[in-house]
């Protein structure tokens, strides 16, 4: 199993709409690949900006794949996202689950 972690920033005043934007174009898009066995869309306000952090489970770095392309640890984007985050992270973070209790 691999956990893949995305970290994102807003302006907090545009949090509610990002927020919706995930919900309508973002969870569809990953819930649509084969081997993605959880997502937690999590989100935390502070201050002017607002944090949005994607844990999402997949069965194996090829499940990843499916979803990221050839290389699971560059960040994904949507057209979308220009409009609402205060940068663009290149990278995410994959850790393999050696237990699950």
């Amino acid at each position: 199993m691999i956990v893949r972690l995305w970290h994102g920033r807003t302006k907090s005043e545009d949090a509610e709409q990002y927020e919706q934007f995930m919900k309508v174009r973002a969870a569809p898009d990953y819930g649509s690949v084969d081997g993605l066995l959880k997502v937690y869309f999590t989100r935390r306000d502070e201050g002017a900006q607002t944090h949005f952090l994607l844990i999402t489970v997949w069965d194996s770095i090829e499940a990843v794949r499916r979803f990221a392309g050839e290389h699971p640890e560059k960040a994904k984007y949507y057209a979308e996202d220009d409009g609402f985050l205060l940068e663009k992270e290149e990278n995410v973070a994959l850790y393999e689950v050696f237990l699950s209790v």
